[in-house]
């Protein structure tokens, strides 16, 4: 495997890559632009450093090396886009200055007062919109900083029961979604932090985002799997009592009780195991599978260039199919050792398939070059086969043959330019 350790910013209608930014020496997993600078993006890395970047002069603005482990969590401040939060593995949150280059707010790490202090690996940093209050995941917790106050730890909160690893706001940041390895994505009321809502997923959930009109929830799964929900619209409570009351009416007491059978049938129970459904809303975009592989293009992806031209002399494989492979090996400078060492079993089918498409003009000179090498390969061993002999001197006729009809075709075609050449004279004549 091979982690990058440099940014690319692409052009997103032609692809085109417009700046590479490189100073990190570990994997990078963190980039992201300003929000209140676009010109500026910000990276954090496995080599402890966070890095401000300028994209128009593709230059480092500041380095910040106070962390002492993985730095996979940051964020630049909506409302401020000098002051830079991050969070690492080395269980700190730190705020740090783009114009001092300094740090200049720690909380958490192991060496806090007890209320903050932080033993788990910083997974997520998330800043509110007014720029004074942060949260950060590390393990089950999620913890409230208030920067006014200095970076005391504010609420401390353990309702996952795993790591959070996604920390995500709703449009008007009045909601908090939290997304964990419980398989879990939780809504917080930011007022109180209250659990407003919890969704199961079928694996564990590794990021998480809101789409703007707040109508789709897209959450990535550790199975490959993205699920894109779509939040039910919420009926006032005088609605759904005024449909109990008409259904009751209409003596439609079925429709409380969903899909249970009718009174006196009974239900068989499916011997199939049951699959985790999500919600009837949800769409989920799966992986696509790989296609196999033909026979031949495995063997010569591990260079067995000898079995690999031997599944393609079978029947059922298309001529253009069988030239190709033999193209193929003809680049690689492999068609000697695809031919090398075989006896007249194995030497049939080659000479056969020479035999059968020297005068089709679409192979004609790939069989032309083949049939050199064989001969040149094979001519110390003939006559031990009778076989071998037989398909040769089949060959050679055939051969001899098909120059004669080119021959006879040329003289053809010099009559014909005669014929013509004098009928254009005397035209002009």
């Amino acid at each position: 495997m091979i982690l990058v350790s440099f940014k690319w910013v692409f052009d997103i209608n032609s692809r085109a890559i417009l700046r590479t930014l490189d100073a990190h020496k570990q994997p990078v997993h963190v980039t992201k632009f300003s929000t209140a600078n676009q010109t500026q993006i910000l990276s954090c890395s496995d080599d402890s450093t966070v890095r401000l970047w300028d994209v128009p002069s593709q230059s480092t603005i500041t380095t910040f090396m106070d962390h002492t482990d993985y730095v996979r969590s940051g964020q630049v401040s909506p409302s401020n886009p000098n002051l830079i939060l991050t969070g690492s593995y080395d269980a700190t949150v730190r705020l740090f200055d783009a114009r001092t280059g300094e740090c200049e707010m720690v909380m958490g790490g192991s060496s806090a007062a007890a209320g903050t202090k932080i033993t788990a690996p910083v997974e997520q940093v998330l800043i509110f919109p007014s720029g004074t209050v942060a949260l950060s995941s590390a393990g089950p917790i999620l913890r409230v900083w208030d920067f006014v106050a200095g970076g005391r730890c504010t609420r401390a909160l353990s309702n996952h029961q795993k790591t959070i690893t996604s920390l995500c706001f709703n449009s008007d940041a009045s909601r908090l979604l939290t997304g964990g390895l419980d398989q879990m994505v939780k809504v917080y009321d930011v007022g109180s932090y209250k659990v407003m809502h919890t969704m199961r997923y079928p694996a564990p959930v590794l990021c998480l985002a809101v789409s703007p009109d707040e109508t789709h929830i897209a959450a990535g799964m550790s199975d490959g799997t993205l699920s894109v929900r779509r939040r039910q619209p919420k009926a006032s409570e005088s609605s759904t009592n005024d449909i109990a009351l008409s259904a009751l009416k209409s003596g439609a007491f079925e429709s409380f009780l969903g899909n249970l059978p009718s009174i006196g049938q009974g239900r068989v129970k499916s011997k199939e195991k049951s699959k985790p459904i999500g919600d009837v809303d949800e769409f989920r975009v799966e992986r696509k599978r790989k296609k196999r592989l033909k026979e031949y293009d495995r063997l010569l992806k591990t260079f067995k260039y000898s079995a690999a031209l031997d599944s393609v002399l079978r029947k059922q494989v298309p001529p253009t199919t069988t030239f190709s492979l033999i193209q193929e090996l003809i680049h690689r400078d492999g068609l000697r050792t695809a031919l090398a060492g075989r006896d007249d079993v194995l030497l049939e089918p080659i000479l056969r398939l020479l035999l059968k498409y020297v005068s089709d003009p679409r192979f004609g000179e790939m069989v032309c070059d083949v049939a050199g090498v064989v001969i040149e390969m094979y001519t110390p061993v003939l006559g031990q086969s009778p076989l071998i002999d037989t398909l040769f001197s089949r060959l050679r006729k055939k051969v001899a043959a098909e120059l004669r009809f080119q021959q006879d075709l040329v003289k053809v075609k010099g009559a014909l330019d005669m014929l013509l050449a004098t009928a254009s004279l005397s035209s002009v004549v």
